[in-house]
């Protein structure tokens, strides 16, 4: 499970080095190429290419869903199959960078099954905006 933030940055030439935690991670299960995409264009999620494959599967079977085929529209948009380079390194997708600011110092955060990376100011008020509701913690209690 890939958990907690990591500061980094995006080099000149878009690419991101894979915190080493989060490297550690994809290296106990081989993984060597990963699904680069957004939902929202304001971030990019770093799937491990298996686990984005299996999540696939769930969607193709529900593309009928006009929630689930508008989904599949934005992360095909803005998706992209990456190999991480033998320095750890992956490169963003342009249009994504671009799009999310992703140009110098990001938030390379844990969300589990990917990595979501978010431009570090547009994190902070997005947390600042968003904060943990008790209906929020009504929901978690539930699970």
């Amino acid at each position: 499970m890939f958990r907690g933030n990591y500061p980094a940055k995006v080099d000149e030439k878009g690419r991101l080095k894979l915190p080493s935690a989060f490297k550690q991670l994809t290296d106990a299960q081989n993984v060597t190429k990963f699904y680069i995409t957004s939902y929202d264009g304001k971030s990019a999620q770093i799937w491990p290419l298996p686990a984005w494959e299996e999540f696939e599967k769930k969607l193709a079977a529900n593309i009928h869903d006009a929630a689930v085929k508008n989904y599949v529209k934005w992360t095909s948009t803005y998706g992209q199959e990456v190999e991480i380079d033998n320095q750890s390194r992956l490169t963003l997708p342009q249009h994504l960078r671009e799009k999310a600011s992703l140009t110098a110092e990001v938030a390379v955060i844990g969300m589990t099954k990917y990595v979501e990376v978010k431009n570090e100011a547009m994190l902070q008020q997005e947390l600042d905006a968003r904060p943990v509701t008790d209906e929020d913690h009504q929901k978690l209690a539930a699970l």
